[in-house]
């Protein structure tokens, strides 16, 4: 049965739900597996921002502020604490001296492949449910 466009049924709402829900549990199982490494969710998650990067230009401050979502001065404060932990290197840009380029360290580097390794691990395992949910949202389109 063809839905209209702007017809809902009830299990575009459950399916919705059930996406949030897995989401939710996802997020929250990778900010308890950050904190068992001495980590918060946010220097976790700018770590991976780091090291997935895969732009022309070198990462910066503020490539980092648009891919985490925040302003460009929380990025600069989240680069600090992050420097001053040791996991996080900072240059100033030889071209645009306005501009900090980012880069790892190997402590950094550890943490982030343990952290790696146990977020597939948890990504595998939900991985049908996921699938089996964005089918049911995908459904009568």
């Amino acid at each position: 049965m063809k839905k209209l466009e702007d017809d809902l049924a009830d299990a575009d709402y459950e399916a919705l739900s059930n996406l949030r829900y897995t989401l939710r549990r996802f997020m929250y199982f990778s900010a308890s597996a950050a904190q068992q490494e001495g980590l918060p969710a946010q220097q976790h998650q700018a770590l991976l921002t780091i090291r997935g990067h895969r732009g022309f230009e070198a990462m910066t401050i503020g490539a980092l502020a648009e891919r985490l979502l925040i302003a460009p001065h929380s990025a600069t404060e989240l680069v600090g604490r992050l420097v001053a932990a040791g996991y996080v290197s900072r240059t100033t840009d030889l071209v645009d001296k306005r501009k900090q380029t980012l880069a790892l360290t190997e402590k950094a580097d550890a943490v982030l492949k343990r952290l790696t390794k146990t977020h597939i691990a948890e990504i595998k395992e939900l991985a049908p449910q996921l699938i089996d949910i964005l089918r049911d949202l995908q459904r009568d389109l």
